[in-house]
């Protein structure tokens, strides 16, 4: 049986060029692909791949919080974080979220098969610029930061604010009233100090909840 697997990414020419890696590879399957982490975690949903490859950075819910949903809707499904950062927090971030492996966009090409083999074996796959070492002792080491304070509802209202979302348009979404959205983005400034859409914005860029495009 071939490791079945679903893409996740907000740029066509990455979807794409992933596709096309994996379908030379006899042993993986494509199983789908998605354009934003709302439709990840839906198609995660319908289809249970194996392993799900998601950017960390996508509109409408990003990848570290799609991972944690990914992971609820289909528990035995294996993430991959794809990420232009190496910090050692968005690793952590990601690791904490329930991903198994986390993957450098610039040796994603090399790595990406190989990657999807040891999360599949259930084994855990970091990118060979990443130290597993100092990412433990930095785990250790970690004190809790502004993001901790808020809970994942909130990071999401947070991201969709952030975007341009309106309080009537993230409502529908969750099934709440404009009101009850009124208070999450209330309780989450509050939270974390911030007190204008500005501050959020830089926040939620410098936190990578948010692409910066």
């Amino acid at each position: 049986m071939p490791i079945r697997v679903l893409i996740a990414d907000d740029h066509t020419i990455v979807r794409d060029g992933l596709r096309a890696l994996l379908e030379a590879e006899k042993d993986i399957q494509v199983a789908g692909d998605a354009a934003d982490g709302r439709d990840a975690v839906r198609q995660a949903e319908q289809l249970c791949p194996d392993v799900v490859l998601v950017d960390i950075a996508m509109p409408e819910l990003n990848g570290i919080e799609a991972s944690r949903q990914i992971r609820e809707a289909c528990p035995s499904a294996q993430v991959i974080i794809l990420s232009m950062h190496s910090s050692a927090e968005h690793i952590f971030q990601a690791l904490h979220a329930g991903a198994r492996g986390y993957l450098l966009k610039e040796s994603a090409g090399k790595e990406v098969a190989a990657a999807i083999r040891a999360v599949h074996a259930g084994q855990r796959y970091l990118s060979q610029k990443i130290s597993g070492q100092a990412l433990d002792d930095y785990a250790r080491q970690r004190k809790p930061g502004p993001l901790d304070r808020l809970s994942p509802r909130e990071r999401e209202i947070l991201q969709l604010v952030v975007e341009g979302k309106s309080s009537a348009e993230i409502a529908a979404l969750f099934s709440l009233s404009p009101k009850t959205v009124e208070t999450y983005r209330s309780r989450l400034m509050d939270k974390l100090g911030i007190g204008d859409l500005p501050g959020l914005v830089k926040f939620a860029i410098q936190h990578g909840l948010t692409p910066l495009e």
